[in-house]
Protein backbone atom coordinates (compact mmCIF):
# COMPACT_ATOMS: atom_id res chain seq x y z
CA UNK A 1 0.00 0.00 0.00
CA UNK A 2 1.35 3.51 -0.70
CA UNK A 3 2.46 6.03 2.17
CA UNK A 4 -0.86 7.84 0.85
CA UNK A 5 -3.24 5.35 0.96
CA UNK A 6 -2.29 4.47 4.72
CA UNK A 7 -2.43 7.90 5.18
CA UNK A 8 -6.45 7.92 3.14
CA UNK A 9 -7.21 5.01 5.80
CA UNK A 10 -6.04 6.19 8.99
CA UNK A 11 -8.35 9.52 7.77
CA UNK A 12 -11.19 7.25 7.49
CA UNK A 13 -10.29 5.58 10.78
CA UNK A 14 -10.64 9.38 12.39
CA UNK A 15 -13.77 10.18 10.67
CA UNK A 16 -15.34 7.23 11.82
CA UNK A 17 -14.04 7.52 15.29
CA UNK A 18 -15.43 11.17 15.54
CA UNK A 19 -18.78 10.34 14.54
CA UNK A 20 -19.20 6.97 16.70
CA UNK A 21 -17.87 9.44 19.81
CA UNK A 22 -20.95 12.30 18.52
CA UNK A 23 -22.84 9.40 18.67
CA UNK A 24 -22.57 8.15 21.83
CA UNK A 25 -22.75 11.92 23.56
CA UNK A 26 -25.79 12.16 21.55
CA UNK A 27 -27.67 9.08 22.64
CA UNK A 28 -26.35 8.41 26.10
CA UNK A 29 -26.14 12.17 26.82
CA UNK A 30 -22.74 13.94 27.75
CA UNK A 31 -21.90 11.90 30.99
CA UNK A 32 -21.25 9.14 28.69
CA UNK A 33 -18.40 8.50 29.81
CA UNK A 34 -19.19 6.36 32.73
CA UNK A 35 -17.58 2.82 32.95
CA UNK A 36 -21.09 0.93 32.06
CA UNK A 37 -20.52 2.94 28.47
CA UNK A 38 -16.52 3.02 28.09
CA UNK A 39 -16.89 -0.76 28.55
CA UNK A 40 -19.06 -1.21 25.48
CA UNK A 41 -17.49 1.37 23.44
CA UNK A 42 -15.35 0.16 20.46
CA UNK A 43 -11.78 1.19 21.52
CA UNK A 44 -9.97 3.10 18.75
CA UNK A 45 -7.50 0.00 17.77
CA UNK A 46 -10.40 -1.92 16.99
CA UNK A 47 -11.47 0.52 14.08
CA UNK A 48 -8.11 0.83 13.13
CA UNK A 49 -7.99 -3.27 12.85
CA UNK A 50 -11.38 -3.38 11.29
CA UNK A 51 -9.76 -0.86 8.07
CA UNK A 52 -6.21 -2.94 8.32
CA UNK A 53 -4.45 -0.08 9.38
CA UNK A 54 -0.46 -0.73 10.35
CA UNK A 55 -0.06 -0.76 14.05
CA UNK A 56 2.44 2.13 14.27
CA UNK A 57 6.08 2.12 14.58
CA UNK A 58 8.12 4.36 17.02
CA UNK A 59 10.24 6.54 14.99
CA UNK A 60 13.07 5.87 17.12
CA UNK A 61 13.36 2.04 17.68
CA UNK A 62 16.74 2.14 19.33
CA UNK A 63 16.26 4.57 21.76
CA UNK A 64 16.27 3.20 25.54
CA UNK A 65 13.82 3.74 28.45
CA UNK A 66 14.69 3.70 31.84
CA UNK A 67 12.84 4.83 35.11
CA UNK A 68 14.45 7.99 36.55
CA UNK A 69 13.40 9.76 39.77
CA UNK A 70 11.34 12.34 37.72
CA UNK A 71 9.59 10.17 35.45
CA UNK A 72 10.37 7.70 32.53
CA UNK A 73 13.63 8.69 30.66
CA UNK A 74 14.59 7.91 26.93
CA UNK A 75 18.07 7.80 25.58
CA UNK A 76 17.48 10.06 22.49
CA UNK A 77 16.31 13.09 24.91
CA UNK A 78 19.09 12.79 26.96
CA UNK A 79 21.45 12.21 23.51
CA UNK A 80 19.71 15.59 21.99
CA UNK A 81 20.01 17.96 24.99
CA UNK A 82 23.74 16.63 25.69
CA UNK A 83 24.21 18.48 21.77
CA UNK A 84 25.80 21.92 21.74
CA UNK A 85 22.87 25.02 22.23
CA UNK A 86 22.63 28.40 21.89
CA UNK A 87 21.46 31.52 24.17
CA UNK A 88 21.42 33.56 20.74
CA UNK A 89 17.68 32.69 20.78
CA UNK A 90 16.36 34.88 23.10
CA UNK A 91 15.22 38.32 22.06
CA UNK A 92 16.11 41.31 24.34
CA UNK A 93 12.71 42.90 26.22
CA UNK A 94 13.63 46.25 23.03
CA UNK A 95 13.81 43.46 19.77
CA UNK A 96 10.74 42.18 19.10
CA UNK A 97 9.59 45.07 16.57
CA UNK A 98 9.70 45.48 13.03
CA UNK A 99 9.51 42.22 11.97
CA UNK A 100 6.75 39.26 12.45
CA UNK A 101 5.17 36.63 10.59
CA UNK A 102 3.47 32.57 10.97
CA UNK A 103 3.16 30.05 9.52
CA UNK A 104 1.10 27.65 7.54
CA UNK A 105 1.03 25.09 9.92
CA UNK A 106 0.60 24.63 13.47
CA UNK A 107 2.05 21.64 13.72
CA UNK A 108 4.45 19.64 11.04
CA UNK A 109 6.36 16.34 10.77
CA UNK A 110 9.42 15.52 9.41
CA UNK A 111 9.58 15.48 5.55
CA UNK A 112 6.10 18.18 5.42
CA UNK A 113 6.76 21.38 3.99
CA UNK A 114 6.07 24.65 5.89
CA UNK A 115 6.16 28.16 4.34
CA UNK A 116 6.40 31.34 6.69
CA UNK A 117 4.98 34.56 5.77
CA UNK A 118 6.95 37.81 7.37
CA UNK A 119 6.44 41.59 6.92
CA UNK A 120 9.15 43.66 7.88
CA UNK A 121 10.39 46.95 7.06
CA UNK A 122 14.09 45.21 7.36
CA UNK A 123 15.38 45.19 3.56
CA UNK A 124 17.05 41.83 4.17
CA UNK A 125 16.04 38.77 6.96
CA UNK A 126 17.07 35.27 7.74
CA UNK A 127 15.28 32.74 9.64
CA UNK A 128 16.68 30.27 12.10
CA UNK A 129 14.89 27.25 13.35
CA UNK A 130 15.28 26.29 17.04
CA UNK A 131 14.37 23.74 18.90
CA UNK A 132 13.41 24.58 22.35
CA UNK A 133 14.80 22.36 25.39
CA UNK A 134 17.51 22.13 27.97
CA UNK A 135 20.92 21.70 26.06
CA UNK A 136 22.57 22.49 29.27
CA UNK A 137 21.43 25.56 30.31
CA UNK A 138 21.41 27.44 26.79
CA UNK A 139 17.52 26.51 26.71
CA UNK A 140 17.66 25.87 22.22
CA UNK A 141 19.36 24.27 19.64
CA UNK A 142 19.45 25.53 16.45
CA UNK A 143 19.23 23.24 14.15
CA UNK A 144 18.58 24.95 10.73
CA UNK A 145 19.05 28.04 9.60
CA UNK A 146 18.44 30.24 5.72
CA UNK A 147 19.83 32.23 3.51
CA UNK A 148 19.48 35.99 3.65
CA UNK A 149 16.16 37.00 1.61
CA UNK A 150 14.50 40.35 0.69
CA UNK A 151 12.14 41.95 3.17
CA UNK A 152 9.48 43.22 2.65
CA UNK A 153 5.98 45.24 4.05
CA UNK A 154 3.18 42.89 3.63
CA UNK A 155 -0.67 44.40 3.55
CA UNK A 156 -2.83 45.47 6.00
CA UNK A 157 -4.16 42.37 7.55
CA UNK A 158 -8.60 42.70 6.58
CA UNK A 159 -10.95 42.33 9.15
CA UNK A 160 -13.94 40.53 8.61
CA UNK A 161 -16.69 42.61 9.49
CA UNK A 162 -19.18 40.29 10.86
CA UNK A 163 -17.64 38.43 12.81
CA UNK A 164 -14.58 40.78 13.75
CA UNK A 165 -11.93 38.16 12.21
CA UNK A 166 -8.00 39.11 11.34
CA UNK A 167 -6.90 37.44 8.58
CA UNK A 168 -3.20 37.76 6.76
CA UNK A 169 -4.25 35.63 3.93
CA UNK A 170 -3.78 38.72 1.93
CA UNK A 171 0.12 38.20 2.52
CA UNK A 172 3.01 36.38 -0.26
CA UNK A 173 4.94 33.35 1.28
CA UNK A 174 8.17 35.02 1.94
CA UNK A 175 9.87 31.13 2.07
CA UNK A 176 9.52 27.30 1.98
CA UNK A 177 11.02 25.10 4.56
CA UNK A 178 11.06 21.51 4.11
CA UNK A 179 11.74 19.55 7.86
CA UNK A 180 14.07 17.30 7.25
CA UNK A 181 15.35 14.75 9.91
CA UNK A 182 17.25 17.03 11.80
CA UNK A 183 13.89 18.28 12.86
CA UNK A 184 13.23 15.60 15.94
CA UNK A 185 9.84 15.51 17.53
CA UNK A 186 9.71 18.97 20.42
CA UNK A 187 8.41 22.61 20.35
CA UNK A 188 10.15 24.77 17.85
CA UNK A 189 10.43 28.47 17.20
CA UNK A 190 11.70 30.17 14.07
CA UNK A 191 13.61 33.12 14.74
CA UNK A 192 13.03 35.90 12.46
CA UNK A 193 15.73 38.20 12.10
CA UNK A 194 15.66 41.64 10.00
CA UNK A 195 18.91 43.17 8.85
CA UNK A 196 19.28 45.77 11.77
CA UNK A 197 17.84 43.03 14.80
CA UNK A 198 14.35 43.02 14.10
CA UNK A 199 13.44 40.08 15.90
CA UNK A 200 10.23 37.75 16.73
CA UNK A 201 9.24 34.23 16.70
CA UNK A 202 6.37 31.81 15.01
CA UNK A 203 5.75 28.70 16.77
CA UNK A 204 5.72 24.92 15.37
CA UNK A 205 5.22 22.06 16.91
CA UNK A 206 6.71 18.89 15.29
CA UNK A 207 5.34 15.83 15.77
CA UNK A 208 5.90 12.14 15.57
CA UNK A 209 2.48 10.18 14.02
CA UNK A 210 4.15 7.45 15.01
CA UNK A 211 5.11 7.76 18.89
CA UNK A 212 4.84 5.43 21.51
CA UNK A 213 6.54 7.61 24.30
CA UNK A 214 5.42 7.98 27.68
CA UNK A 215 4.20 11.80 27.71
CA UNK A 216 2.85 13.69 25.27
CA UNK A 217 3.11 17.63 25.90
CA UNK A 218 0.09 18.88 24.59
CA UNK A 219 0.97 22.94 23.14
CA UNK A 220 -2.63 24.60 23.82
CA UNK A 221 -2.29 26.39 20.38
CA UNK A 222 -6.38 27.08 20.87
CA UNK A 223 -6.08 29.18 23.89
CA UNK A 224 -2.80 31.06 21.99
CA UNK A 225 -5.16 32.37 19.28
CA UNK A 226 -8.12 33.12 21.86
CA UNK A 227 -5.90 35.59 23.39
CA UNK A 228 -4.17 36.39 20.07
CA UNK A 229 -5.06 40.69 19.69
CA UNK A 230 -3.07 40.97 16.36
CA UNK A 231 -5.21 43.09 15.00
CA UNK A 232 -7.04 44.48 17.67
CA UNK A 233 -9.71 41.50 17.93
CA UNK A 234 -9.54 38.60 20.16
CA UNK A 235 -12.14 36.54 21.65
CA UNK A 236 -12.13 38.80 24.77
CA UNK A 237 -10.95 42.36 23.48
CA UNK A 238 -11.96 44.36 20.31
CA UNK A 239 -12.16 47.72 18.55
CA UNK A 240 -15.07 50.07 19.47
CA UNK A 241 -17.38 51.35 21.99
CA UNK A 242 -19.57 48.56 24.03
CA UNK A 243 -21.86 48.94 27.26
CA UNK A 244 -19.79 48.85 30.16
CA UNK A 245 -22.22 46.03 31.99
CA UNK A 246 -22.46 44.02 29.16
CA UNK A 247 -20.18 40.25 29.39
CA UNK A 248 -18.69 39.36 26.96
CA UNK A 249 -17.31 42.32 25.51
CA UNK A 250 -19.62 43.53 22.38
CA UNK A 251 -16.62 44.16 20.22
CA UNK A 252 -14.83 41.26 20.46
CA UNK A 253 -14.34 38.89 17.58
CA UNK A 254 -16.42 35.52 17.02
CA UNK A 255 -13.80 33.83 14.92
CA UNK A 256 -9.94 34.08 15.07
CA UNK A 257 -7.69 32.85 12.80
CA UNK A 258 -4.48 31.14 12.54
CA UNK A 259 -3.30 33.05 9.37
CA UNK A 260 -1.75 35.85 11.35
CA UNK A 261 1.22 36.77 13.47
CA UNK A 262 0.62 36.40 17.59
CA UNK A 263 0.73 39.67 18.99
CA UNK A 264 2.62 38.79 22.27
CA UNK A 265 5.29 36.22 23.53
CA UNK A 266 7.65 38.11 21.15
CA UNK A 267 5.86 36.38 18.20
CA UNK A 268 5.42 32.75 20.25
CA UNK A 269 1.95 33.36 21.57
CA UNK A 270 1.60 31.68 25.20
CA UNK A 271 4.40 29.50 24.64
CA UNK A 272 7.40 30.87 26.32
CA UNK A 273 5.40 31.97 29.39
CA UNK A 274 3.27 29.38 30.49
CA UNK A 275 4.45 26.45 28.21
CA UNK A 276 7.95 26.38 27.93
CA UNK A 277 8.97 25.88 31.86
CA UNK A 278 7.89 22.45 31.60
CA UNK A 279 9.11 21.64 28.36
CA UNK A 280 12.54 23.07 29.82
CA UNK A 281 11.72 20.98 32.89
CA UNK A 282 11.36 17.82 31.42
CA UNK A 283 14.09 17.64 28.31
CA UNK A 284 16.73 18.59 30.90
CA UNK A 285 15.63 15.49 32.86
CA UNK A 286 15.66 13.57 29.54
CA UNK A 287 12.01 12.04 30.13
CA UNK A 288 10.51 10.54 27.48
CA UNK A 289 8.54 12.94 25.73
CA UNK A 290 6.49 13.62 22.40
CA UNK A 291 5.05 16.79 21.45
CA UNK A 292 1.70 17.31 19.79
CA UNK A 293 -1.05 20.27 20.00
CA UNK A 294 -4.38 20.78 20.72
CA UNK A 295 -5.18 20.61 16.53
CA UNK A 296 -3.49 16.90 16.30
CA UNK A 297 -5.55 15.82 19.00
CA UNK A 298 -8.55 17.44 17.04
CA UNK A 299 -7.36 15.43 13.70
CA UNK A 300 -5.79 12.42 15.13
CA UNK A 301 -8.35 11.39 18.45
CA UNK A 302 -6.34 8.48 18.50
CA UNK A 303 -2.91 9.70 18.70
CA UNK A 304 -3.05 9.47 23.04
CA UNK A 305 -4.07 5.66 22.94
CA UNK A 306 -0.03 4.87 22.57
CA UNK A 307 0.79 7.09 25.44
CA UNK A 308 0.45 7.09 29.24
CA UNK A 309 0.22 10.40 29.90
CA UNK A 310 -1.19 13.61 28.42
CA UNK A 311 0.15 16.77 29.94
CA UNK A 312 -1.61 19.96 29.51
CA UNK A 313 0.16 23.13 30.36
CA UNK A 314 -0.09 26.78 31.64
CA UNK A 315 -3.52 27.83 30.20
CA UNK A 316 -5.88 25.46 28.47
CA UNK A 317 -9.22 26.60 28.65
CA UNK A 318 -10.42 26.08 24.83
CA UNK A 319 -11.05 23.01 23.81
CA UNK A 320 -12.98 21.08 20.80
CA UNK A 321 -15.25 18.67 20.93
CA UNK A 322 -13.36 16.32 18.90
CA UNK A 323 -10.60 17.01 21.21
CA UNK A 324 -12.32 16.62 24.33
CA UNK A 325 -13.49 13.32 23.06
CA UNK A 326 -10.51 11.86 22.51
CA UNK A 327 -8.61 12.72 25.84
CA UNK A 328 -11.72 12.35 28.05
CA UNK A 329 -11.77 8.61 25.51
CA UNK A 330 -7.95 7.80 26.04
CA UNK A 331 -8.81 8.21 30.00
CA UNK A 332 -11.46 5.64 29.76
CA UNK A 333 -8.72 3.38 28.07
CA UNK A 334 -6.30 4.45 30.71
CA UNK A 335 -4.38 7.22 30.10
CA UNK A 336 -3.40 10.14 32.85
CA UNK A 337 -4.08 13.00 31.78
CA UNK A 338 -2.39 16.03 34.08
CA UNK A 339 -4.09 19.88 34.07
CA UNK A 340 -1.11 21.70 35.18
CA UNK A 341 -3.28 25.14 34.99
CA UNK A 342 -6.90 26.08 36.15
CA UNK A 343 -10.32 26.92 34.27
CA UNK A 344 -9.28 23.16 31.66
CA UNK A 345 -11.78 22.97 29.28
CA UNK A 346 -13.94 25.92 30.05
CA UNK A 347 -14.36 27.82 26.67
CA UNK A 348 -15.84 26.11 24.10
CA UNK A 349 -14.55 26.22 20.87
CA UNK A 350 -14.85 24.61 17.01
CA UNK A 351 -12.73 24.77 13.74
CA UNK A 352 -13.14 25.63 9.84
CA UNK A 353 -11.19 26.13 6.89
CA UNK A 354 -9.50 29.17 5.72
CA UNK A 355 -7.85 29.95 2.65
CA UNK A 356 -4.88 28.14 3.38
CA UNK A 357 -6.01 24.88 4.78
CA UNK A 358 -8.21 23.22 6.82
CA UNK A 359 -9.12 24.31 10.04
CA UNK A 360 -7.07 27.46 10.36
CA UNK A 361 -9.53 29.53 11.74
CA UNK A 362 -11.29 28.98 15.40
CA UNK A 363 -14.78 30.07 16.11
CA UNK A 364 -16.32 30.72 19.72
CA UNK A 365 -19.32 33.29 19.23
CA UNK A 366 -19.79 33.01 23.91
CA UNK A 367 -23.25 33.40 22.95
CA UNK A 368 -25.33 30.89 21.49
CA UNK A 369 -27.97 33.07 20.44
CA UNK A 370 -25.12 34.41 18.01
CA UNK A 371 -24.17 31.71 16.66
CA UNK A 372 -25.70 30.11 13.39
CA UNK A 373 -25.09 26.68 13.91
CA UNK A 374 -27.56 27.19 17.08
CA UNK A 375 -30.75 25.01 16.04
CA UNK A 376 -28.93 24.38 12.85
CA UNK A 377 -26.46 21.74 13.97
CA UNK A 378 -24.93 19.28 16.48
CA UNK A 379 -25.46 21.17 19.75
CA UNK A 380 -22.55 20.03 21.48
CA UNK A 381 -20.82 21.89 18.25
CA UNK A 382 -22.10 25.39 19.15
CA UNK A 383 -20.53 27.60 20.97
CA UNK A 384 -21.83 29.29 23.60
CA UNK A 385 -19.98 31.23 26.61
CA UNK A 386 -18.78 27.77 28.41
CA UNK A 387 -19.28 24.17 28.05
CA UNK A 388 -21.23 24.64 30.28
CA UNK A 389 -23.55 26.89 29.24
CA UNK A 390 -26.69 25.49 26.98
CA UNK A 391 -27.23 24.28 24.59
CA UNK A 392 -24.43 22.11 25.31
CA UNK A 393 -25.05 22.07 29.16
CA UNK A 394 -21.54 19.61 29.56
CA UNK A 395 -19.44 21.30 32.23
CA UNK A 396 -15.81 19.13 32.60
CA UNK A 397 -16.33 19.71 36.62
CA UNK A 398 -16.38 15.97 36.74
CA UNK A 399 -14.07 14.71 34.42
CA UNK A 400 -11.02 17.57 36.13
CA UNK A 401 -12.02 17.01 39.61
CA UNK A 402 -12.98 20.53 40.22
CA UNK A 403 -14.46 23.80 38.69
CA UNK A 404 -13.44 26.86 37.35
CA UNK A 405 -13.62 29.31 40.63
CA UNK A 406 -11.96 33.02 39.49
CA UNK A 407 -9.17 34.57 39.18
CA UNK A 408 -6.61 36.66 40.70
CA UNK A 409 -7.72 40.82 39.77
CA UNK A 410 -4.77 41.72 37.43
CA UNK A 411 -1.94 43.42 40.18
CA UNK A 412 -2.81 41.40 43.00
CA UNK A 413 -0.23 40.16 45.13
CA UNK A 414 0.26 36.13 44.66
CA UNK A 415 -1.97 33.93 46.91
CA UNK A 416 0.14 31.22 48.95
CA UNK A 417 -0.24 27.60 48.14
CA UNK A 418 -1.22 25.48 51.36
CA UNK A 419 -0.70 21.69 51.61
CA UNK A 420 -3.74 19.67 52.76
CA UNK A 421 -2.83 16.31 52.85
CA UNK A 422 0.80 15.61 53.11
CA UNK A 423 0.53 12.36 52.82
CA UNK A 424 0.13 11.83 49.58
CA UNK A 425 2.17 10.65 46.89
CA UNK A 426 2.83 14.00 45.35
CA UNK A 427 4.71 15.04 48.16
CA UNK A 428 7.20 12.70 48.56
CA UNK A 429 10.87 14.17 49.08
CA UNK A 430 9.38 17.47 49.56
CA UNK A 431 9.29 17.36 53.42
CA UNK A 432 6.31 19.36 53.49
CA UNK A 433 3.69 19.05 56.26
CA UNK A 434 -0.18 19.48 56.18
CA UNK A 435 -0.49 22.91 56.68
CA UNK A 436 3.27 23.98 54.72
CA UNK A 437 2.96 27.08 53.18
CA UNK A 438 4.58 27.62 49.42
CA UNK A 439 4.65 31.33 49.42
CA UNK A 440 3.11 33.14 46.23
CA UNK A 441 2.42 30.23 44.05
CA UNK A 442 -1.31 30.98 43.32
CA UNK A 443 -1.61 33.75 40.54
CA UNK A 444 -4.41 34.36 37.83
CA UNK A 445 -7.21 31.68 37.26
CA UNK A 446 -7.60 28.82 40.32
CA UNK A 447 -9.60 26.53 40.25
CA UNK A 448 -11.92 24.91 43.47
CA UNK A 449 -13.80 21.85 44.64
CA UNK A 450 -17.32 21.72 43.96
CA UNK A 451 -18.91 20.50 46.96
CA UNK A 452 -22.39 20.23 45.74
CA UNK A 453 -21.11 18.10 42.73
CA UNK A 454 -21.68 14.62 42.82
CA UNK A 455 -18.84 13.12 45.19
CA UNK A 456 -16.22 10.68 42.48
CA UNK A 457 -13.82 10.26 45.62
CA UNK A 458 -11.69 13.13 44.52
CA UNK A 459 -8.79 14.00 46.70
CA UNK A 460 -8.02 17.37 47.85
CA UNK A 461 -3.78 17.52 48.11
CA UNK A 462 -4.09 21.43 48.49
CA UNK A 463 -6.67 23.39 49.77
CA UNK A 464 -5.44 27.44 49.86
CA UNK A 465 -7.66 30.31 50.85
CA UNK A 466 -7.79 33.19 48.70
CA UNK A 467 -8.88 36.71 49.78
CA UNK A 468 -12.48 38.01 47.94
CA UNK A 469 -10.39 41.26 48.51
CA UNK A 470 -8.16 40.82 45.91
CA UNK A 471 -9.90 38.04 43.46
CA UNK A 472 -12.74 37.80 41.51
CA UNK A 473 -14.96 34.48 42.00
CA UNK A 474 -17.90 32.89 41.12
CA UNK A 475 -17.93 30.30 44.05
CA UNK A 476 -19.48 31.29 47.63
CA UNK A 477 -16.88 32.99 49.93
CA UNK A 478 -16.35 31.25 53.51
CA UNK A 479 -15.51 34.42 55.50
CA UNK A 480 -14.67 36.39 52.98
CA UNK A 481 -12.31 33.86 51.19
CA UNK A 482 -12.56 30.88 48.57
CA UNK A 483 -10.34 28.67 47.42
CA UNK A 484 -7.88 26.94 45.09
CA UNK A 485 -7.50 23.34 45.37
CA UNK A 486 -5.20 20.89 43.70
CA UNK A 487 -6.96 17.35 43.59
CA UNK A 488 -6.43 14.16 42.19
CA UNK A 489 -9.31 11.88 40.88
CA UNK A 490 -8.98 8.12 39.53
CA UNK A 491 -11.01 7.36 36.61
CA UNK A 492 -13.47 4.00 37.22
CA UNK A 493 -12.60 1.02 35.59
CA UNK A 494 -9.60 2.50 33.85
CA UNK A 495 -7.61 3.38 36.76
CA UNK A 496 -6.39 6.91 35.20
CA UNK A 497 -5.55 9.10 37.04
CA UNK A 498 -6.80 12.92 36.80
CA UNK A 499 -4.83 15.88 38.15
CA UNK A 500 -5.62 19.00 38.51
CA UNK A 501 -3.03 21.88 40.25
CA UNK A 502 -6.02 24.40 40.49
CA UNK A 503 -3.68 27.80 39.50
CA UNK A 504 -2.38 29.20 36.51
CA UNK A 505 1.13 29.59 38.03
CA UNK A 506 2.08 26.15 38.34
CA UNK A 507 4.30 25.87 34.73
CA UNK A 508 5.88 29.54 35.44
CA UNK A 509 6.78 28.51 38.70
CA UNK A 510 8.98 25.87 36.78
CA UNK A 511 11.42 28.76 35.29
CA UNK A 512 14.64 28.96 36.53
CA UNK A 513 15.01 31.32 39.49
CA UNK A 514 17.90 33.04 41.88
CA UNK A 515 15.66 32.80 45.02
CA UNK A 516 14.11 29.19 44.01
CA UNK A 517 11.39 29.72 46.54
CA UNK A 518 9.52 27.27 44.66
CA UNK A 519 11.97 24.25 44.81
CA UNK A 520 9.28 22.26 46.07
CA UNK A 521 6.94 22.92 42.52
CA UNK A 522 9.79 21.29 40.75
CA UNK A 523 9.85 18.18 43.13
CA UNK A 524 6.21 17.60 43.09
CA UNK A 525 6.21 18.05 39.00
CA UNK A 526 8.67 14.92 39.05
CA UNK A 527 6.56 12.89 41.80
CA UNK A 528 3.90 13.15 39.34
CA UNK A 529 5.37 12.33 36.25
CA UNK A 530 7.07 9.32 38.14
CA UNK A 531 3.05 8.26 38.78
CA UNK A 532 2.01 8.84 35.54
CA UNK A 533 4.71 7.41 33.57
CA UNK A 534 4.07 3.24 35.20
CA UNK A 535 0.97 3.48 33.57
CA UNK A 536 -2.63 4.07 34.88
CA UNK A 537 -2.10 6.15 38.30
CA UNK A 538 -5.17 4.82 40.29
CA UNK A 539 -3.85 1.02 40.32
CA UNK A 540 -0.92 1.80 42.54
CA UNK A 541 -2.22 5.08 43.79
CA UNK A 542 -5.88 5.12 44.23
CA UNK A 543 -7.27 8.24 45.19
CA UNK A 544 -8.25 8.86 49.11
CA UNK A 545 -11.56 10.76 49.23
CA UNK A 546 -11.27 13.33 51.85
CA UNK A 547 -13.36 16.47 50.38
CA UNK A 548 -15.15 16.32 53.68
CA UNK A 549 -12.49 17.31 55.72
CA UNK A 550 -12.89 20.42 53.42
CA UNK A 551 -16.23 21.48 53.02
Amino acid sequence: MTREGVRNQRRRAVALLAMALVYAVAAQGPEWLSPKDTAAFPSVRSIAAQLAVPEPQHVSEDAVTTMGPDGVRASWVQQENAKPGTKGWEIAPDGAKGIEGFANRSYAAAGDEVTLYVSTRARALRVEALRMGYYGGSGARMVWQSSARAGHVQPDCPVTADTHMVSCTNWVPTLRVRLTSAFVPGDYLFKLVGARGQASFVPLTVWDPHSRATYVVKNDIFTWQAWNEFGGYDFYAGIGQCPSDVYPICSRARVVSFDRPYAYGDGSGDFLGNEYPLVRFAEQRGLDVTYATDLTLQQHPQYLLTHKAVLSLGHDECWSLHERLAVQHAAAEGVNVAFFAASPILRHVRLQASPLGPEREEVDYRNADEDPLNHHGNPLEVTANTWSSPPASWSADRFVGATYAGYLEPGARPADFVVADASAWIYRRTGLHDGSVIRGLLASDFDQFDPAAPDQGEQILGHSPISLQDAQSTMGARHGHVFSDMTYRVVPGSGAGIFDSGTNNWVPALAPCTQCSFQAVATMTGNLLWLFGHGPAGRTQPATANSRRFY
